[in-house]
Formats: structure tokens, C-alpha cells, sequence
């Protein structure tokens, strides 16, 4: 499990292998001594297992196996040396849950309409921050609600608003820095996980309409 708190912003350095099975070493600033092979990363979205880890200076390169559904349903189908990765640990007994509960299990893949500038008065919370305007697939777009939660690119981030399967998320200027949001743009796709909970309540919500 995870939080959607990006704790750092990895790099990948290779690639290797086809469609059906994918290796990826990805550069990061963790301490190696705080990864074990066979931990869980959520990189941008998707939770991969780390199967090699090399220290190095400055942190650690660690290698993770992309499956085919992993690679046909995400964006790591399209990662090259040189594509930033917004990476988390997995959540350990005792650690505050900051964001909310993401599993890094994609659903999806959203598609950004627009990057729109916000700006505000003195004192104005969303001033120079940039609201995202997404479309969800269609038939992710009935979990995803106004002020709920959504996990984008493995980014923890409160839906602002909702109309059809279009949604909007606003980002402040230490997330566009501290991730890798300061890089998207129109026309580009995210990973997409909507809130377990909202999961959840649909599903019950359907049995109890059945009955």
C-alpha cells in the first residue's frame, strides 16, 4: 500500500527486453540500505517489485520486471532512458498516511485536456498554482467524485470537480516542483487509480440495486 506522496523523483537509465516482458533500471536518490530486493515501488502509478538494486553515488539504481498487462495498461509501455518517474516506497506499520490509500494497482489511463494557470489574491492559497483538466475512461469516470480522492501518475490529489467523464484536480506549486507535473502538458497521459473506497461503495451499491 501506498500514500501518493511522492518521496522522490527517479530517472530511467535502461531499458531492456519486448512486449511481453519489460527491465527497467530506474536512478534514484534512496538509500540503498532502505530498499530490499523484493520491495515494492510505486513508479508513477504502478506498484513494481524491485528485483536488482546497485548503489551509487548520491543514492541507489534499481531494476524492476514490467509484465504485459502492466506494460498495455500504464505508461511504463512507453518509458525510455530519460523519462522521470514519480517514485514511493510502500507504507510500513506506523507510518502517517499523508495522502490516501492507493494500492498502485492502475485502472487506467487519463488524458489531460488542458493546463490552465491559477492565480489568486495576496494571501490566496491557489495563487500560481495549475489546475489540470482530465478525461477519465469512460468507465472509470463514475468512481471519480467532487473533493475525493485520486491518484494520478502515483500523486495523491483532491478532485475540484467533475462534469461527465471530465474532472479537474489543482496542483500548488511545491507538487509541480517536486514531482514530475511540471512537465505535463495537454494531450498527455497519466496513470490513473480511483479511490478504493469510491470502488468500494459502487460495488455495494450495485448488490444492494440488484437485490
Amino acid at each position: 500500500m501506498f500514500t501518493g506522496l511522492v518521496s522522490d523523483v527517479g530517472r530511467v537509465i535502461a531499458v531492456e527486453g519486448g512486449d511481453r516482458l519489460r527491465r527497467i533500471t530506474i536512478a534514484c536518490g534512496y538509500d540503498p540500505a532502505t530498499i530490499a530486493v523484493g520491495a515494492s515501488i510505486a513508479c508513477s502509478g504502478p506498484c513494481l517489485t524491485a528485483v536488482e538494486i546497485i548503489p551509487q553515488e548520491g543514492g541507489c539504481r534499481f531494476t524492476v520486471d514490467a509484465a504485459a498487462e502492466t506494460l498495455a495498461r500504464t505508461t511504463a509501455g512507453a518509458w525510455q532512458p530519460g523519462t522521470r518517474l514519480n517514485l514511493e516506497r510502500s507504507l510500513r506499520m506506523g507510518d502517517e498516511l499523508g495522502g490516501h490509500l492507493v494500492t498502485g494497482h492502475v485502472d487506467g489511463l487519463a488524458e489531460i485536456l488542458a493546463r490552465e494557470a491559477v492565480t489568486g489574491g495576496e494571501g490566496d492559497a491557489s495563487a500560481a498554482s495549475d489546475r489540470f483538466v482530465l478525461r477519465a475512461p469512460p468507465d472509470l469516470a463514475r468512481f471519480i467524485a467532487e473533493k475525493g480522492s485520486v491518484s494520478l501518475d502515483g500523486t495523491s490529489l483532491t478532485v475540484n470537480g467533475v462534469a461527465g467523464d471530465t474532472f479537474t484536480v489543482l496542483l500548488i506549486p511545491h507538487t509541480l516542483a517536486a514531482t514530475t507535473w511540471g512537465e505535463r502538458r495537454a494531450g498527455d497521459r497519466v496513470n490513473l487509480e480511483v479511490d478504493l473506497i469510491a470502488r468500494y461503495a459502487a460495488r455495494l451499491a450495485e448488490a444492494q440495486a440488484a437485490r
